[in-house]
């Protein structure tokens, strides 16, 4: 399964983002607000121990970026969201662009994600996009061994596919707004269809 190849294969930065009014609003979030929203994710993975979420949208099976649903606070955030995502993608051009996969990302201090690929079939065609809402210059992000301090407002779309990791040597929380993005109009891979075709086959 080859992954898109519109995808960055390092770092691609994509302009300044007016992240104000969202950045207000997830600093007014409680513990408690991120407990909840931690406790309830669907994206347990071993690597992402160290990392607390809150799920706005997200895929509906992992090999299939296509299908996604929206949690209950899309409706009550998609505001302060939208114009965000809408500026970070804009350098992208799509016509008709999709966001299977929308959260925000806490990682406390001294915090670590160790290096991992991402491996489910659903993130290897979507761009994966960080926007920095709060960060230290003790934060650094890590592809192929190779580090970059990512600055808040910016936005970078990171190669998912390739060995990453992160650091929060800082002595502050780090925390990014994370999505994915595809072109809806873009020719699907010939192996979707495959894996279509295999999971009616085992009646998934």
């Amino acid at each position: 399964m080859e992954p898109n190849p519109r995808k960055t294969t390092s770092i691609r930065e994509l302009g300044a983002i007016d992240i104000g009014a969202l950045r207000e609003a997830v600093l007014a979030l409680s513990e408690s607000d991120w407990e909840a929203g931690n406790a309830n994710k669907p994206n347990r993975f071993g690597a992402l121990d160290a990392t607390q979420h809150i799920i706005f949208r997200f895929v509906s099976n992992f090999t299939d970026w296509r299908q996604s649903y929206e949690t209950p606070l899309w409706s009550e955030w998609k505001g302060l969201l939208e114009p965000v995502l809408a500026q970070a993608t804009a350098a992208f051009g799509y016509r008709h662009g999709a966001f299977p996969r929308v959260m925000l990302a806490r990682m406390a201090p001294g915090g670590v994600i160790h290096p991992h690929k991402d491996q489910n079939p659903a993130a290897k065609w979507p761009h994966k996009i960080h926007v920095p809402l709060v960060t230290n210059e003790g934060v650094t992000f890590f592809v192929e061994g190779t580090g970059y301090h990512l600055p808040e407002g910016q936005a970078v779309e990171v190669n998912n596919m390739g060995l990453h990791a992160v650091a929060n040597r800082g002595d502050s929380q780090r925390i990014h707004l994370i999505f994915e993005y595809y072109d809806v109009d873009q020719p699907e891979p010939d192996w979707l269809a495959g894996l279509q075709s295999a999971a009616v086959s085992s009646g998934s």
